[in-house]
């Protein structure tokens, strides 16, 4: 599928903005989440709406593209496994260049390898790897369902929640000997 057709979703068209600095458009959309948009533990699902609220203004660069984007991420609590839904809202801002721009900064020796280049193509803008470097980072790392989460009994996999005084007696293996010998000595001090 060609990234740059013009009714894709996540594709803005500049034709509204036109090129003279400082023209300005807004656009309200909401857009489909595309797959895999978050971590194994949680992520927005695929298809899932997600509010976009966006000013696009024309520099003498390019298209300076201002905004907020909101997604609802489901997953599951690392410590109880429990469903997770948690309300995501996200500011971005980005430089789209033209390319005729574009082609000029690299020929001027702009080589930097770590910055990453948006360009215009085709007077359209493609927001999804914009939206995808905002919302994912703003992502939990480890999601928990409750900041006071108990979690799981990290011996037999008992929800703690359901039994707070839940706790297993372990002795260390090393003082195995010393138990047997206890018990020994209880039992001969119960025969006297």
């Amino acid at each position: 599928m060609n990234r740059t057709e013009p009714h894709l979703p996540w594709m803005l068209d500049t034709k509204d903005v036109g090129r003279r600095p400082g023209s300005m458009a807004e656009v309200e959309r909401d857009l489909p989440a595309p797959a895999d948009f978050g971590t194994d533990v949680i992520s927005v699902p695929e298809g899932d709406p997600m509010p976009l609220q966006a000013r696009l203004e024309s520099v003498v660069e390019g298209v300076l593209v201002t905004g907020t984007v909101n997604a609802t991420a489901v997953g599951a609590c690392v410590r109880c496994l429990d469903p997770v839904s948690l309300d995501i809202e996200t500011r971005f801002q980005e430089l789209f260049a033209y390319a005729d721009r574009a082609a000029h900064h690299r020929e001027v020796g702009a080589r930097d390898e770590e910055s990453e280049e948006h360009v215009i193509v085709d007077g359209l803008i493609d927001l999804e790897p914009v939206l995808r470097d905002a919302v994912v980072p703003a992502l939990p790392f480890q999601p928990v369902c409750r900041e006071d989460c108990l979690g799981l009994c990290a011996q037999c996999g008992v929800r703690m929640e359901d039994d707070p005084g839940h706790e297993h007696v372990v002795i260390d293996p090393r003082w195995s000997a010393l138990a047997a010998l206890a018990s020994e000595a209880s039992t001969t001090d119960d025969g006297d």
